[in-house]
């Protein structure tokens, strides 16, 4: 049975500029990196290996430089990598991309029965958390998000149960397989690569899926196929905070001064 990692490339936040002037970000000499998320829906996949047997296909949708980010994955010891990549794939939102996803992991299901899919909880470079959940929709698998625990595959009755981390509480899941999990960051701690898998990576094949493979209606992937754009992006700015009063030594006299600063700017009635 297989295990499908969904993973993604992104650009360092950490060193990512905005063009002042176009609002756009400014990709020349920014390093890519594998989703933060994504590296623990890939580690969680080869421990489901380790530990039941499961092989592992790793999938991305991007450019062709995409292929060094897949052969880090072979790295860590994944067992195969589909890089989906085409210009008509190019400048799709969430649904758009779920549906390219989607039917890569539908073929895949075609040569080898899937059990899972894991995908990171959100990418670092869009936060909207919603590729995963359509992934599952459109391939009607349950659904599990926000899990930070696996607690039990059972092969055999095709059954998984989970802990789901919700505000202030955990819930205990169990769900059939196949099923698609979004994981956070405090399931695991990723794995090191070793030096001879390492090495292995650097010769071993990337399958590219273009459309011509794929067979996609170009009106319903990519840029034509999206119904929301990214249209700006900019970043916050910066007002200096005030202080009132001094909320230490004399609590009650900053309570007078801040409701009052309140009443004054028409926040709250006197």
């Amino acid at each position: 049975m297989l295990v499908v990692a969904c993973i993604k490339q992104v650009p360092d936040t950490t060193q990512v500029k905005i063009d002042p002037v176009t609002g756009t970000l400014i990709r020349e000499g920014v390093p890519f990196i594998m989703n933060p998320f994504d590296t623990h829906a890939l580690e969680e996949s080869l421990r489901l290996k380790d530990k039941y047997g499961f092989r592992v296909a790793v999938i991305s949708m991007g450019p062709p430089n995409t292929v060094v980010t897949l052969k880090k994955a072979i790295a860590l010891g994944a067992d195969e990598a589909v890089l989906l990549s085409d210009r008509v794939f190019g400048g799709a939102d969430t649904l758009a991309t779920s549906r390219v996803l989607a039917e890569a992991i539908r073929r895949l299901s075609q040569k080898e029965e899937v059990a899972l899919v894991i995908c990171g909880k959100q990418t670092i470079d869009g936060d909207t958390a919603q590729v995963g959940p359509g992934i599952a929709t459109r391939l009607r698998y349950a659904q599990l998000t926000l899990v930070d625990q696996i607690q039990k595959v059972d092969v055999q009755a095709k059954r998984i149960i989970v802990r789901r981390k919700l505000e202030g509480r955990h819930e205990i899941v169990e769900a059939p397989l196949p099923a698609l999990l979004t994981v956070l960051r405090e399931i695991n701690k990723p794995r090191y690569p070793t030096v001879p898998m390492r090495l292995m990576s650097e010769t071993a094949e990337v399958m590219v899926w273009d459309n011509k493979v794929m067979h996609l209606d170009e009106s319903s992937i990519g840029l034509k196929g999206s119904p929301t754009q990214v249209r700006r992006i900019f970043s916050p700015e910066k007002t200096k905070g005030e202080i009132v009063g001094d909320g230490v030594n004399k609590p009650e006299e900053a309570a007078h001064l801040l409701v009052a600063r309140l009443v004054q700017k028409d926040i709250i009635q006197a």
